[in-house]
């Protein structure tokens, strides 16, 4: 028989001292009650995956649930920006309280808590992590239809700690026509496959560009795949962004919540239903 080494999860032996799987969720913070956790994800930077957070957030109030955003993006958040919120998050003995967009989205970012806005954030993986889990855990969000968690690309540090320390519901992952780009979403559906987290929909921003004058479509960053990718791995829910420059200055202004599209109904048809 081979040593012990107290690591269960990699014995086959039925022992006396096997333990069960540890579970690492974080405790929600006891004033608040969060019904659905939507993460947004993407394989990479750059591809509008908190613009795809932002409206998702904006669509679901319209639809007059009560909604929020962690933004889990620690060392690139540009949430607070889009929705226009200015100004630091307070707190009391009960916890940090989240700033409310001007039309009652509430929003919890690193930004809200930092001197300047412009300060850059330099931490380390771990302390990332846990901010995020202190996010969940120590902020007073209420009572929360649809929290969104914006969340760093890749498959690091953060969307670990999000996916295993957070109810998460399913996920949308975000990206952008180029294949490069495409074989990358690939690694982000996989992790969340291998964690057991259902892939509610795929979002493909800068799809193509509209011709105001004669309404044609061009797909300026090449042909999507986006259908072929959906297909391959089973899901069923899929939207595109086109190139537009009204949504590049909504976001600049802090006026996301004032966008008119229907890109994204049909995801949130599908929130709806889970």
């Amino acid at each position: 028989m081979s040593e012990c080494t107290h690591d269960c999860s990699t014995c086959a032996s039925n022992c006396a001292s096997r333990q069960e799987p540890q579970d690492l969720k974080e405790k929600l913070n006891d004033l608040s009650e969060v019904k659905k956790v939507i993460g947004v994800v993407s394989g990479k930077g750059g591809v509008g995956k908190s613009l795809v957070t932002s409206l998702l957030a904006t669509a679901m109030k319209r639809r007059d649930y009560q909604v929020g955003v962690l933004d889990a993006d620690v060392t690139g958040p540009s949430i607070p920006k889009t929705f226009g919120i200015k100004g630091r998050a307070q707190g009391d003995e009960n916890g940090l309280y989240p700033i409310a967009s001007a039309t009652g989205v509430k929003v919890m970012s690193v930004n809200l808590l930092l001197e300047n806005d412009s300060d850059p954030v330099v931490w380390r993986g771990p302390v990332i992590a846990g901010i995020v889990k202190q996010f969940w855990s120590d902020v007073v969000w209420g009572d929360v239809d649809f929290m969104f968690v914006d969340m760093p690309p890749g498959t690091g540090d953060v969307p670990l700690t999000v996916f295993q320390s957070l109810p998460v519901d399913g996920i949308i992952v975000v990206t952008s026509p180029q294949e490069l780009v495409g074989m990358i979403v690939e690694k982000a559906v996989k992790m969340a496959e291998l964690l057991d987290v259902p892939v509610l929909g795929i979002v493909e921003n800068m799809s193509y560009f509209e011709c105001p004058d004669c309404h044609g479509k061009h797909s300026i960053f090449g042909e999507s795949r986006v259908e072929e990718t959906a297909k391959k791995f089973g899901v069923d829910t899929v939207s595109r962004i086109p190139i537009n420059p009204k949504l590049a200055a909504a976001c600049d202004k802090g006026a996301i919540e004032l966008f008119e599209g229907d890109w994204l109904d049909n995801i949130a048809d599908k929130l709806e239903k889970i």
